[in-house]
């Protein structure tokens, strides 16, 4: 006999937490989480920096702090545990297949599903940087665990490819455990990561920045003791007679996060080539009625405060689906990604469940100033929302109201970035 439950929350990070606490307080009496670490909060537990929680509690935090307001939070209801427990399946009949050394092997059955696994780091096999194979490379998110959790240090002479958040904190966090970070490496021609981190992970510490600049090899026998830096052309090709040489022993690589939706694709629900991510409604469900998902598991969101508040619309969308069904309607909006927008979440809107308005979450493709962000269906602009600035790092979000929506024609509605005059 399968155990079974209103709500199942695969992911007991802070996108996990979020859902499930939700969930439970909108209808769902039996709500599971299930994670396959040792302890709730995920990648919270190693982020020792503070910054979190600004928007969503209105309070600086640091990641574990934050972490444990959820849970916290989660004591007070009624949701069940499951820690160290690897979910291994999930079919479209809501049904998770999961493991653990001490349970063994278990199914479960659920009414609901919120799929919350969150993201992985891309590695030196992922970006394919050619070299030798010596150790001392090390993604971001690795060293940060050695550093903050398990009190190793990775090296003394650092060099950093790709400019992405944690990366940038692990310069500053390296700098102030003793060690030299000799530079910060981005391919692209801007940074990947939040202004604030630029600040004060890297200026704040003379820790240069190379734009447009990448690691074309890396030396070493049983260590890494350099690496060969180039510039690059506006094809990201190398350019030859760039090179600079940096003697280190540790090279740390922030250049991207994967969506863990290996799960998500076992199960069939259709996915978002753009985002790696499923596609969602307007209150992140899935393809597949009664499964959502949210956070980092459907796009790569830059604040986890972001990330709670859509984990609690996907929490509050599941309990009000073991209540009332699933949710149909005659009308259905697909989002569209314009000129210099690389997606938009929802990529789906049912008409008939939007009451106050429709919020659009998507990213831009470059870095701009004085501009426009205009949404329009397929006829005229609905609306426009000047920014002063806006950046591939940070994330964008506009909220179409339930007035202006009433009038979209047609069945598309296209976001785009204009530079104003």
């Amino acid at each position: 006999m399968k155990q079974q439950y209103d709500v199942i929350v695969i992911g007991g990070g802070p996108a996990g937490l979020a859902s499930a606490i939700a969930a439970s307080e909108h209808g769902a009496n039996k709500v599971l989480v299930i994670e396959r670490d040792k302890e709730l909060g995920g990648i919270l537990n190693q982020c020792i920096h503070n910054g979190f929680g600004l928007h969503h509690f209105k309070e600086e935090l640091t990641g574990p702090e934050y972490a444990g307001k959820y849970v916290d939070l989660l004591k007070k209801t009624n949701v069940e545990i499951l820690l160290d427990t690897m979910v291994i399946e999930i079919d479209t009949n809501k049904t998770v297949y999961c493991t653990s050394e001490t349970h063994g092997y278990i199914v479960l059955q659920a009414k609901a599903l919120i799929l919350n696994m969150g993201c992985r780091e891309r590695t030196r096999g992922a970006i394919a940087i050619p070299g030798d194979r010596p150790a001392g490379v090390f993604t971001a998110g690795a060293a940060q665990r050695y550093v903050n959790v398990e009190g190793y240090m990775p090296g003394k002479r650092v060099v950093i490819l790709g400019s992405g958040d944690i990366g940038l904190i692990m310069a500053r966090r390296m700098t102030l455990e003793g060690a030299k970070v000799l530079a910060c490496v981005e391919l692209m021609p801007y940074s990947n990561g939040l202004n604030r981190n630029i600040v004060q992970c890297l200026n704040d510490y003379d820790i240069p920045l190379y734009l447009s600049h990448t690691i074309t090899d890396i030396q070493g026998k049983n260590r890494v003791e350099k690496v060969i830096v180039s510039k690059v052309d506006e094809h990201k090709n190398p350019i030859p007679g760039t090179e600079i040489e940096f003697a280190c022993d540790c090279v740390l690589l922030s250049v991207g996060l994967i969506p863990e939706n290996e799960l998500t694709r076992q199960a069939s629900i259709e996915m978002d080539p753009r985002t790696n991510g499923p596609v969602v409604y307007e209150n992140m469900e899935t393809s597949i009625p009664g499964i959502f998902a949210s956070g980092n598991v459907v796009h790569v969101h830059d604040l986890v405060d972001f990330v709670s508040a859509e984990s609690e619309k996907a929490g509050k969308a599941a309990g009000e689906y073991i209540q009332h069904g699933a949710f149909h309607s005659e009308r259905v909006l697909n989002t569209k990604p314009g000129d210099c927008i690389g997606y938009i979440v929802p990529q789906r809107i049912r008409f008939d469940a939007v009451d106050q308005g429709v919020e659009l979450s998507f990213r831009v493709r470059n870095v701009g100033e004085n501009v426009a962000i205009e949404v329009r269906d397929e006829h005229k602009i609905i609306a426009r929302f000047k920014r002063e600035h806006v950046a591939p790092g940070e994330m964008e979000k506009v909220m179409i109201p339930k007035i202006l929506m009433d009038k979209i024609e047609g069945d598309t509605l296209t976001v785009s970035l204009k530079q104003e005059d």
